[in-house]
């Protein structure tokens, strides 16, 4: 079973057998009751033969109401960044995604509210392990950042973004790519002159050794 998205075709996520029991679980877990009564699916990518893991925050309204992961226009510079089709990114099975939070968490007053910790507290460490061939895992945004390299509030994703190397070769932590950073990138030249040619080089290398 497929899901048209566009000109393309997207395998969907809660179609595929190694996704199921996880799927299962988190639809009949209490804590998300709020959102199956609501007819949402939690919304993530897994493929047990993935190389790159992508750690965003939550699910925006566009990408919970389409059942397509990253489609937005977040997505498409994100998948710029990476120097990827929209193609390789849903149809290779070499690219995986995990949100900090499965579901779309609600608007508060000064954006999106915030991922629910015990998500990714959870589900991540199960999920991860169900994929042994991730390369490289991208941590985008500030709530993925401080969940896998521990920093603190005061550490700044501006500074872990410049010294990504020291988290090589295991993670890439990068700026969010919504249009609400351009000001940021504005500011910040080195992040595209730099950043993002490593970027793409490393991921290029690794899908092509797949």
């Amino acid at each position: 079973m497929m899901y048209t998205g566009g000109s393309f075709l997207i395998e969907r996520r809660i179609c595929l057998d190694y996704q199921m029991p996880f799927f299962k679980e988190i639809m009949q877990d209490p804590q998300n009751a709020i959102f199956t009564e609501k007819g949402w699916h939690p919304i993530y990518m897994l493929n047990p033969q993935a190389r790159i893991l992508i750690v965003g925050q939550a699910p925006g309204k566009r990408v919970q109401d389409t059942e397509i992961i990253w489609n937005d226009k977040s997505g498409d510079r994100l998948r710029d960044w990476m120097g990827i089709s929209r193609e390789t990114f849903y149809n290779s099975g070499k690219i995986a995604v995990l949100p900090m939070d499965f579901y779309y968490p609600g608007k508060g007053k000064s954006g999106d509210i915030p991922p629910r910790k015990a998500v990714a507290e959870k589900w991540h460490p199960q999920m991860v392990a169900a994929m042994p061939n991730i390369q490289l895992t991208l941590l985008i945004g500030a709530y993925s950042q401080r969940y896998y390299l521990k920093t603190t509030p005061k550490t700044t994703t501006t500074e872990l973004v410049k010294n990504y190397q020291s988290f090589l070769p295991k993670y890439f932590p990068l700026v969010h790519p919504s249009p609400r950073n351009n000001i940021w990138l504005a500011r910040n030249p080195w992040f595209e002159e730099q950043v993002v040619p490593d970027l793409k080089r490393r991921v290029a290398a690794i899908l092509q050794d797949s």
